[in-house]
């Protein structure tokens, strides 16, 4: 995959205009007594903070057909003090590729996924990678350190198993939206190369295909529990939407006897 399309004029003018409204919002420097026309910092004053050109950043207010580069955009929203939601926003405005958002788990989303218990609860990260687990997610999934490893290659739940092919195939196609966001980035371009191996990913990975919705009625082998019948949903933390919440709720008596705390 080539870098990302340059942003259309419509989605420049959304960048000027996000950038001014969080320009405006952020107070004038301590012990500045200036009289100011308009409320927030000066563009002079976003461009010291970020170290970024005058000329550069006004271009980008004024909606000039720029692309900035992804070093610019991340001083930027340091300089503007955005959200992380923001900084994503902001890249996207832009026309270019996020970030790898998976840095770190906020101890907010860690504490909610202990407090789902007894029900299965974990968190993944862009790449699919499991950020966070209570211990029925554990008792499901085992020591899983990436969801689409889990499904194609570690043999856990066996690809002949009835609904094994819907929720990988579900799963892979989620995860190629947020491979989109970061076709560049090198433990998203190696993570596919190691799921290539698998004869199912490979196929289903080149023909491209659209998201599908993955069954909310799961029947998962278990080698020690037996077969576990849940029900499944999946959020986003309205603090980090880059992050998946999924939650796995029993769906009969003996899959609820099953996943018991220890």
């Amino acid at each position: 995959m080539g870098p990302s399309p340059p942003p259309s004029s419509a989605r420049r003018l959304e960048l000027a205009d996000f950038l001014r409204t969080r320009r405006a919002a952020l107070p004038p420097p301590e012990g500045d007594t200036s009289r100011r026309r308009t409320p927030g910092l000066r563009r002079e004053e976003v461009a010291q903070r970020s170290g970024v050109g005058l000329s550069w950043y006004t271009w980008l207010e004024q909606a000039r057909d720029v692309t900035p580069s992804d070093q610019v955009l991340l001083a930027l929203s340091r300089a503007l003090e955005l959200s992380p939601s923001e900084r994503e926003h902001l890249f996207l405005l832009a026309g270019v590729a996020p970030p790898g958002l998976a840095g770190g788990l906020d101890d907010e989303t860690a504490a909610l996924v202990e407090g789902l218990m007894p029900h299965p609860a974990f968190v993944l990260s862009p790449r699919f990678d499991v950020l966070a687990a209570n211990r029925s997610a554990r008792l499901v999934l085992g020591p899983v350190d990436n969801l689409l490893v889990w499904l194609f290659t570690d043999g856990t739940w066996d690809e002949t198993a009835a609904g094994w092919q819907q929720t990988a195939l579900a799963n892979l196609l989620d995860f190629r939206t947020e491979f989109a966001r970061h076709p560049d980035d090198p433990a998203f371009v190696s993570l596919v190369g190691e799921l290539r191996s698998h004869a199912h990913f490979r196929t289903w990975w080149e023909r491209h295909d659209v998201q599908v919705l993955e069954p909310s009625h799961k029947r998962i082998p278990h080698r020690e529990l037996g077969e576990l019948s849940l029900l499944t949903v999946q959020s986003r933390p309205s603090h980090a939407p880059w992050l998946r919440l999924r939650i796995l709720v029993p769906a009969d008596a003996r899959t609820r006897e099953a996943l018991k705390p220890i």
